[in-house]
């Protein structure tokens, strides 16, 4: 079946699975294949379950009429996703980035919503499953879509472009993540900058920040850029640290907006202002972005304050690499708080660079005065030092448990890998 004639159908039933487990009444199930499954195997399961159809790309799988047989199923999903992207004709902006991608989605979108029906990545299906199923979701009634991609080697993110045909788009910066993919911190601002690449030959606009010269220079040849910063940009802010939580001052029209947020850490301050700039670029006011961003609470684990008895805590368990590391640990330092309780999980995909990373990761730390250091996972273990050391987070959460800490302020980060948000559990 052609693309065309496939699109007729997902128009009858424009609701797309791939999880037999989450599959409704009425859904077309595509039966994506990966490493350790089959899903042309499950195709029979999701029919009895109420699937419409199923897509597969093994005919012996086909039993009656309502198996549609395709070359490849991810290849057709994908097509599939880019067919309903031509469909509108609205601004469709793409996030990509090393660090605070998601937030920064969350934070664009929530402004956004302020004045037009937007749809937005769920979660974090920003991959080459997760952005066709994000297309497939935008409905008629679509004004605006924010479409996040995470990338871990080159060719990616370009890839993600020709699906999704972004009319605008923003790096959040190009740090040292997935160097074991992309090989290089040359190579993520190569991978990154496919964005970039898109943008240009599709006569797109940029939101770009001014802060980062490296943007700049990967920028050059983009006729629409919008600008964002501390100086010397269209739209200007400065991160103000009087507590825990970021404030920003916003400078517009000889005015100044003070902005509150939920967000721990002055590494936000790029994020908040994207979304200011996203905001104003698009007419919407200063207030109602100021109302917006002061409602947004983060609840993914990312950046992430919560109190738990007499403990205050950061966790920030999601997502971690030299970058991000570094600027959490160097906030949580100059924070006004006592009692300062240091979990860390390793960084994964570091590549080469594992060992230099986290032994410079433990050169930062012994800069500072801590309550306690807990390092968690093997790529500490020959960089440890004196501090405490698990191999993995159950076993620093069994340790936890039994010295369980109080009125202390902690901050857990860590790779999803390392699976940090464990320790918190440990606390209750």
């Amino acid at each position: 079946m052609d693309i065309a004639s496939l699109y007729k159908v997902f128009l009858q039933y424009p609701s797309v699975q791939t999880d037999t487990r989450k599959l409704k009444n009425g859904d077309l199930f595509f039966a994506l294949k990966g490493p350790n499954f089959n899903g042309n195997a499950f195709a029979k399961q999701a029919l009895e379950a109420g699937a419409a159809y199923a897509i597969i790309d093994e005919a012996d799988y086909a039993a009656d009429d309502r198996y549609i047989v395709v070359a490849d199923v991810l290849t057709t999903l994908q097509q599939l996703a880019h067919h309903h992207r031509q469909q509108f004709s609205i601004p469709f902006i793409a996030i990509t980035g090393s660090n605070g991608k998601t937030t920064t989605k969350e934070l664009i979108t929530t402004v956004l919503k302020t004045q037009f029906t937007t749809y937005a990545t769920e979660g974090n299906l920003n991959n080459h499953i997760g952005v066709p199923l994000t297309l497939l979701r935008i409905k008629n009634d679509a004004q605006m879509a924010v479409i996040e991609m995470g990338a871990n080697h080159q060719q990616e993110i370009a890839g993600y472009c020709k699906i999704a045909a972004p009319t605008h788009g923003l790096i959040t910066n190009a740090g040292k993540a997935h160097l074991e993919g992309f090989g290089s911190l040359e190579g993520v601002r190569k991978g990154k900058g496919e964005l970039y690449d898109f943008l240009r030959e599709s006569n797109g606009t940029v939101f770009r920040n001014e802060d980062l010269d490296y943007l700049k220079e990967m920028a050059k040849g983009i006729a629409q850029q919008i600008t964002y910063g501390s100086a010397n940009a269209q739209y200007i802010g400065k991160p103000i640290m009087d507590d825990l939580f970021l404030k920003v001052a916003i400078l517009t029209a000889g005015n100044e907006t003070l902005l509150s947020t939920h967000l721990v850490g002055e590494y936000n301050f790029p994020n908040v202002m994207v979304a200011v700039a996203v905001g104003l670029y698009f007419g919407i006011s200063i207030d109602e972005i100021k109302t917006a961003i002061a409602a947004y609470n983060p609840d993914n684990s990312r950046s992430q304050w919560m109190q738990q008895g007499s403990n205050q805590i950061i966790l920030d368990a999601y997502n971690a690499n030299p970058t991000s590391m570094r600027a959490a640990i160097q906030n949580f330092a100059n924070a006004k708080m006592e009692h300062k309780y240091l979990w860390l999980g390793a960084m994964k995909e570091m590549g080469a660079e594992e060992h230099k990373e986290h032994e410079d990761l433990v050169a930062l730390i012994k800069q500072h005065e801590w309550q306690q250091v807990i390092l968690v996972g093997k790529e500490f273990e020959p960089v440890k030092g004196d501090y405490l050391y698990f191999a993995d987070s159950r076993l620093a959460a069994e340790y936890i448990a039994a010295h369980k800490p109080e009125n202390a302020s902690i901050l857990i980060k860590g790779s999803r890998g390392s699976k940090m948000e464990v320790l918190l559990e440990s606390l209750s």
